[in-house]
């Protein structure tokens, strides 16, 4: 896709973020790299049902904005660079509040757990990364040591982020996970999540591992055992 194709699916997104209720007022930010030192970023202050392709900002990968550019990219901007730091797969970024997900969360409750066979395929498990005040430089660094194995993380007491290699995979994969997470509480109040068989935890992770060799996206799954 060109840069003004681009920048109509990233509204697209924030609208279907906010239409899912995953974000409110303007919670939540999304970015999609264009090249070695070009992002696109959402604005900070506005809400993503009434984003426009000529909002969005075109940010360095110190998530300044590159001259010429009028406002100011979210104050989670650092998030979304350690992303692309530390992982050179990934071209977009999306982080929002999805309600089940962002409640275990605030609980602090890993969805780590694996039972349920297209989540162990499609995502591997999703940790839990330490508390950081948002806008700092905490965030980065709390989630740096999970990305190189991970594609989705709840964050303390703050919501859930996603990368892929493009925004519609973190899209699917933001809400594959909240998906995951009303099932979780559904198994919960009916007694328990039932964890699958290690023969054929072991049997989904064979066929996760060699799916992202074949296609080659990033692996991003939790060893067991």
């Amino acid at each position: 896709m060109d840069e003004q194709q681009i920048r109509e699916q990233i509204c697209d997104i924030g609208r279907k973020c906010w239409q899912l209720g995953w974000v409110a007022a303007n919670d939540g930010n999304i970015s999609v790299k264009l090249g070695e030192n070009r992002f696109l970023a959402t604005p900070t202050g506005v809400s993503k049902s009434f984003l426009e392709p000529g909002m969005l900002l075109l940010v360095d990968k110190q998530g300044l904005p590159l001259e010429g550019e009028a406002g100011r990219p979210s104050s989670e901007i650092k998030m979304h660079m350690k992303c692309y730091e530390l992982r050179e797969d990934v071209g977009a970024v999306l982080h929002a509040h999805p309600p089940a997900a962002t409640g275990f969360a605030v609980a602090g409750i890993p969805l780590d757990g694996y039972n349920m066979i297209e989540t162990v395929v499609a995502m591997g498990s999703v940790p839990l990364t330490p508390y950081g005040t948002p806008s700092t430089e905490e965030v980065p660094e709390a989630i740096a040591p999970y990305l190189p194995e991970h594609d989705v993380m709840l964050l303390e007491n703050h919501g859930a982020l996603t990368v892929g290699a493009d925004l519609l995979t973190a899209f699917y994969r933001m809400e594959s996970l909240e998906l995951w997470a009303k099932i979780s509480i559904n198994a919960r109040l009916l007694g328990g999540a039932r964890e699958i068989s290690r023969e054929n935890i072991d049997k989904l992770l064979y066929l996760r591992e060699n799916y992202y060799k074949v296609s080659g996206r990033h692996p991003g799954y939790k060893k067991y055992g």
